[in-house]
């Protein structure tokens, strides 16, 4: 402290009393939890003071981490009012954060200081949070305002409130949303450590509904984020919107899905460290790209073997009979890799089921599986193409509910192929992928080319 001075009168002294005391240049330094430096509470102090004001007060909360410099709390505005009488004190601030940086101002009540165990020591109040920027944080961007109330003991606060971030980016999109949430939380004031019991976020026309702790683990520096999530009835390009380059969302349906999403602490790029196991469901799917959404069409009208598809006029993308229906699966994100099983959807006449990766940071795909139709492939058609149809009737399996086709999707995001899987996986059995295929036999099962 650079300077201290004490205001009061000569009958306060004989009274204990205390009018004001400034202190000028006042700095506090918290060493990390667990340090060797032990700080024995004094006895409580007779005296009352009306208000101690600590404007430019500078606190400091010294990292674990021996190379991580601590975090510096700037104080512009202090003031804790009625302090050494037996309830608690009342404080007003406004100071700087600095993770995510922003500004603070808060009111509430502090104390009486437990000395036998700080944890228990009572706090209460309000907060408003504005300008915090969340670019700090790899993988978003944004300004966040927040505003609440807390309450509890250091150990354990409960804090309640509102977050509106009208344009936050994830950075590898292009899109900017509004983002509202109302949360519960309970935080440990003594660690940082921070227990989400409800959040409800929104944007667009979605909420999606979350649950989970960041919190460090003992002898591991930094703290591992392990969420709950889930939602239903929301909208599926809401969400892929947050993550999309491209104007509009790849697809469009309702969507319900639920997952465990964990982020462990440490320097590694955001979609190589994050990890993830869910199961989601997507209904009344269709494609925003024409030339996708054609492919989905050509999977449905090949196995009810419709013709004349083309015909002008017909308004395929808009058609509700060829959407695609129930696609739901299940998948696993691990070191930047999806991986796919029990992945399924129908269109009109026609069931499909695979499994495979999704690679996130090449953007990769490799998916497998079939397509089981309702009626035999070679017997929707006539003529040149009936006979090359029927030339594959091998390989399709007949079962009670149709005929089984071998399917693939491989590619990339922006160029995914659809086609038959002639390939043999096996390597003793001869392979044979590399059969030619007509162009009209891959138009009529398995669709174009396209997202």
């Amino acid at each position: 402290m650079e300077r201290l001075r004490i205001e009061g009168t000569f009958s306060g002294l004989f009274m204990k009393h205390i009018r004001r005391i400034g202190a000028e240049g006042l700095r506090i330094l918290i060493p990390p939890r667990g340090a060797e430096e032990h700080f024995q509470t004094p006895q409580r102090s007779p005296f009352v003071i009306d208000d101690l004001i600590a404007d430019g007060a500078i606190l400091e909360v010294a990292s674990r981490e021996a190379d991580k410099p601590p975090l510096e709390f700037s104080f512009h505005n202090f003031v804790l009012s009625d302090v050494g009488r037996n309830g608690p004190a009342s404080f007003r601030a406004r100071l700087s954060n600095p993770e995510p940086p922003g500004e603070i101002t808060t009111t509430g009540k502090f104390g009486p200081w437990n000395q036998d165990d700080v944890g228990k020591t009572g706090v209460s109040g309000e907060y408003w949070f504005q300008q915090a920027d969340l670019g700090v944080f790899r993988g978003i961007a944004g300004v966040l305002s927040s505003s609440g109330k807390f309450s509890g003991v250091l150990d354990r606060i409960e804090v309640e409130g509102l977050t509106d971030t009208p344009r936050f980016t994830v950075t590898s999109s292009s899109h900017q949303v509004q983002l509202r949430t109302q949360f519960h939380a309970v935080v440990n004031g003594g660690n940082g450590d921070t227990f989400l019991q409800k959040v409800a976020a929104t944007c667009w026309k979605t909420t999606v509904l979350a649950e989970g702790s960041v919190s460090g683990t003992p002898g591991q520096s930094g703290k591992t984020a392990s969420i709950e999530l889930g939602a239903k009835g929301g909208r599926i390009q809401d969400i892929l919107l947050l993550f999309s380059r491209s104007e509009r969302a790849p697809m469009s349906g309702i969507v319900g899905f639920h997952a465990k999403v964990s982020i462990p602490p440490g320097k590694r790029p955001f979609l190589e460290k994050v990890e993830l196991q869910g199961d989601f469901g997507i209904d009344a799917g269709s494609f925003t790209k024409s030339d996708t959404q054609e492919g989905v069409n050509h999977l449905s009208e090949g196995a009810l073997g419709e013709e004349d598809h083309h015909k002008p006029g017909k308004e395929e993308d808009d058609d509700p009979a060829t959407v695609l229906s129930d696609l739901k699966g299940h998948v696993a994100l691990r070191d930047g890799t999806a991986r796919f099983s029990n992945l399924s959807f129908g269109v009109p006449g026609a069931l499909a089921q695979l499994q495979g990766t999704y690679n996130l940071l090449t953007e990769k795909i490799d998916m497998r599986g079939t397509l089981t139709t309702d009626s035999r492939p070679s017997s929707a058609t006539q003529g040149i193409k009936a006979l090359m149809l029927k030339v594959l009737d091998p390989f399709f399996k007949k079962k009670h509910v149709g005929y089984v086709v071998p399917v693939k999707i491989a590619g990339t995001y922006d160029h995914p192929s659809f086609g038959l899987d002639l390939s043999d996986r096996d390597d003793k059995k001869p392979h044979k992928k590399n059969m030619r295929v007509p162009r009209f036999l891959r138009e009529a099962n398995t669709g174009q080319t396209g997202h």
